[in-house]
């Protein structure tokens, strides 16, 4: 049912409950650890679910394991001829939050120096704020999109999606379909050249994603004696070469379609081989671009023994592996050279790496949306070091791309909201990005 509950009002505020809806999301806890740990995403599913059904949407909730929640709805668009449907999806999980870190508790959803902070604010309960803000406001007003919608409010994207948008497209793919492409985070942001002109990212590729264990089996013993199988000293030596290792640099379409703009936009001749220069040109951006030229692996955890004095059989370390779209083979062949064969290699999550063409019509409505609202706007493409849904949803042959629309201020450390202390949005920018994904679904 997608029939608005009220009588039709020419009055169009896509903007009016976005900061609203963002804060009371904000506000409903849903940190996963990546280990069932945590208070899943069902309050905030059932909070999106009632928005929705509030102004006439059915919705399916439905859960992978207990408490992992997700939502799906479809909305019918103005042109009954047109099945091509556009799935715009979002995540309800965020990374955890340490309140004693913060500058504002994380779970408050406070208005402070005109920007709304929370865990989650950037990550991504401001752009499943626009989605319902916009919705909301076009069935009260009886404007329907160009073509039909399918929204999609996901558990556990922050642990690689297992429970959330694999989960769905394994178990049902059949409110995916009809679906050819789609938009969701990480993309739509404005990086500031001038007063006059914003490059705007978006996110046409992203890396693939490799959380390894690595674990070496050595001769357990006595901490005072001669050991000359140590399973602790083989695997730090390995997770040393594999953390110092210096990935070559593979510059992909989209990447080096990014350099060509932007160094033309800053007047510069941007050196993928030069990180430092990446990062003065491009501010807090430049820690996302250098990411994207070349596959990278990160240590991030290490486990072994129980005792001071007992050496352990087993030494484990865990990996946050990255690699390029078009390059998994010569990034497993690199840690097979690099770790050696004393080193048993395991993924615990691996999942693809996937790039489309910045072109179309769906390209043009995202560059004329902007436009709409900001005449300084130039779109670019780019590509994704980290990770989204959109993995899964490629699966069934949907084009995705990243465009949750925020105009940011110059001063602001985008890429350092991501994950960080005292994540937070500026007010206005969650205001322009509902406008801006409005006139988005006229032109799509």
């Amino acid at each position: 049912m997608t029939e608005p509950t009220s009588t039709p009002s020419p009055e169009r505020s896509p903007d009016r409950e976005v900061v609203d809806l963002c804060r009371d999301l904000l506000r409903i806890d849903t940190s996963n650890f990546g280990d069932d740990s945590g208070p899943g995403e069902r309050p905030a599913a059932e909070y999106v679910a009632e928005k929705l059904t509030e102004v006439g949407l059915e919705t399916t909730v439905f859960e992978s394991a207990p408490g992992r929640t997700s939502v799906v709805a479809r909305m019918d668009g103005a042109d009954p001829s047109r099945s091509d449907a556009l799935l715009i999806h979002g995540h309800l999980d965020v990374v955890p939050a340490d309140a004693a870190e913060w500058t504002h508790d994380p779970f408050s959803g406070e208005i402070v120096d005109g920007c709304l902070w929370g865990r989650g604010a950037v990550d991504m309960k401001d752009m499943d704020a626009m989605i319902l803000s916009v919705v909301r406001d076009r069935l009260r007003t009886g404007r329907r999109p160009a073509r039909p919608l399918i929204l999609a409010f996901l558990a556990d994207e922050e642990a690689g999606g297992v429970l959330g948008a694999h989960w769905a497209v394994d178990h049902h793919a059949e409110l995916f379909e009809g679906a050819t492409e789609a938009i969701s985070e990480v993309g739509g942001f404005s990086l500031t050249v001038r007063d006059d002109l914003r490059l705007y990212l978006i996110e046409t590729a992203q890396k693939g994603i490799d959380w390894m264990r690595l674990t070496v089996d050595g001769r357990a013993g006595h901490g005072s004696m001669v050991s000359s199988g140590n399973a602790v000293t083989e695997l730090a030596e390995a997770v040393a070469r594999l953390g110092r290792y210096e990935w070559p640099v593979r510059v992909n379409p989209t990447v080096q379609a990014f350099l060509d703009a932007a160094g033309e936009a800053f007047g510069v001749t941007l050196d993928p081989d030069d990180p430092e220069q990446l990062l003065k040109t491009l501010g807090s951006v430049g820690r996302i671009i250098a990411a994207t030229v070349r596959n990278t692996t990160n240590p991030t955890m290490l486990k072994a023994g129980y005792k001071h004095n007992v050496i352990p059989g087993r030494a484990e370390a865990f990996i946050d592996g990255r690699f390029l779209p078009g390059y998994e083979e010569e990034f497993a062949a690199t840690l097979d050279e690099i770790l050696g064969p004393n080193v048993k290699r395991e993924s615990l999550v691996h999942d693809i790496a996937v790039q489309t063409e910045f072109s179309g019509s769906l390209v043009d409505a995202m560059t004329a949306a902007l436009l709409s609202e900001d005449p300084g706007a130039q779109t670019v493409p780019y590509c994704l070091s980290g990770g989204t849904d959109a993995k899964s949803f490629s699966t069934l042959g949907i084009r995705n791309f990243g465009f949750a629309p925020l105009r940011l201020p110059p001063e602001l450390d985008f890429a350092g909201m991501f994950h960080g202390v005292d994540e937070r949005v500026p007010v206005e920018s969650l205001r322009f990005g509902a406008r801006v994904l409005d006139t988005f679904l006229d032109l799509a």
